[in-house]
């Protein structure tokens, strides 16, 4: 006798249930096959491998207006890899860093007849007749202007330099103390010594009549001193109690293992533009270099960050913080630097303005708002410090080199 299975019938929701899912199914693997991995970001490269390892810095990095600001409503703009304004009100694109002493070297291109400049150690806005106390101004005019191309506004008159409309020209002006040199398209075209020297100051492009651009903007700071000499620690604070070990290696660089601790610089900084080389020797092992500090405390001070680590493949997702960034304060907008290869360093103080540039591209413009505090870690220290590197914990291996350090000048007429 045979057993017959029974069969139950299933409710007609449950059909429709189970196609309209595999449906479901369907249309989302179709729309994953047409959906295109993210692109990694690019990151800008204005720089060549001989200029970083030279000392320079690009004020712009041919993709964005990251650290300048405009005080006129022109209509600045950055398009094939150049800053463009061609129409709006007269005024300054100005950079958010000040700086004292310098080599600049940058390309523009104008029409005939446009009136432009390149403003040095300038304020923010400067009106008419300021140019000859607050500012200098690199002119681009044309021959019949009083002051054309290559000539300092109110103060010193070139001549015989041709109008050439339409062509990229370069500009090179070196800055020290109180002497300014300019260079135009590779000649010497300008000496000037100033009776009262303006210290410190923005950097400013000018629009004013007439369409200008500007590109390839990059700065080598001078007057750096040396604060390692690559064979002992002199002129630094040992800490032998903490775990981090500091020593000097046979090739003449810095390094730092083991556990946390810290190297102080027995002379205080208050503003000014520090250089340095930093190989890290594992992978996103973590450092900084802590400045303003308290002489004497435990890493109280500004910290820049040292850490190569981002995520899933994005620089723009530091682990954190990122090289560059002020830990705690500001992450670095992309890291642009890797473990295991030497990466430059640049970093300026400049009253609580702080900011960073990391293989010569800025990753970093912060301001500190906050109230003022001793302790930087609490609020805005203007008040000099020292300078400390941090052994963060036992898997610290980080080589350091060619630190160079040049305290800012002040502001003068403030």
């Amino acid at each position: 006798m045979h057993q017959h299975r029974v069969f139950r019938s299933r409710p007609a929701h449950f059909f429709t249930a189970f196609w309209n899912a595999v449906g479901t199914v369907v249309v989302l693997l179709a729309l994953l096959a047409t959906v295109k991995p993210a692109r990694a970001v690019e990151l800008p490269q204005p720089l060549s491998q001989e200029e970083i390892a030279a000392g320079w810095i690009a004020l712009f990095d041919g993709q964005s207006l990251y650290g300048w600001r405009a005080e006129s409503k022109a209509d600045w703009r950055v398009e094939d890899g150049a800053i463009k304004a061609t129409s709006g009100e007269a005024g300054l694109l100005r950079t958010t860093t000040q700086f004292s002493d310098y080599l600049l070297r940058l390309e523009f291109r104008c029409a005939a007849g446009v009136n432009s400049g390149v403003f040095l150690r300038t304020r923010p806005r400067v009106g008419r007749g300021d140019v000859e106390k607050y500012c200098y101004e690199l002119n681009i005019a044309p021959p019949e202007n009083p002051f054309p191309t290559g000539s300092f506004v109110g103060r010193q008159r070139v001549q015989g330099v041709g109008e050439r409309a339409g062509v990229w020209r370069s500009y090179e002006v070196r800055l020290e103390g109180a002497d300014v040199t300019v260079s135009l398209d590779g000649e010497e075209i300008l000496q000037y010594q100033d009776p009262l020297p303006l210290g410190r100051g923005f950097i400013g492009l000018q629009f004013r009549q007439g369409g200008i651009a500007f590109r390839n903007i990059k700065l080598k700071p001078l007057g750096g001193a040396n604060i390692f000499n690559g064979k002992d620690l002199a002129g630094w604070k040992e800490y032998p109690e903490m775990a981090s070990k500091f020593s000097v290696t046979p090739s003449g660089e810095m390094q730092v293992v083991n556990g946390r601790g810290q190297l102080e610089t027995n002379e205080k900084y208050a503003d000014f533009v520090l250089q340095l080389e930093c190989n890290c020797q594992g992978d996103q092992l973590n450092s900084g270099v802590f400045f303003r500090c308290i002489p004497g405390d435990v890493m109280m001070g500004y910290e820049c960050q040292i850490q190569n680590g981002y995520r899933s493949g994005d620089r723009t997702q530091p682990v954190d913080c990122g090289t560059g960034g002020i830990f705690r304060r500001k992450n670095a907008r992309f890291v642009a630097a890797d473990d295991h290869a030497w990466f430059s360093m640049t970093l300026i103080a400049e009253g609580p303005h702080i900011a960073t540039w990391v293989n010569g591209v800025q990753v970093c413009d912060w301001t500190d708002q906050r109230k003022p505090h001793e302790n930087p870690r609490k609020g805005l220290r203007l008040e000099a410090g020292t300078i400390m590197l941090q052994g963060h914990d036992p898997t610290t291996d980080i080589l350091f080199r060619n630190f160079s350090i040049d305290e800012m000048t002040p502001r003068f007429p403030h």
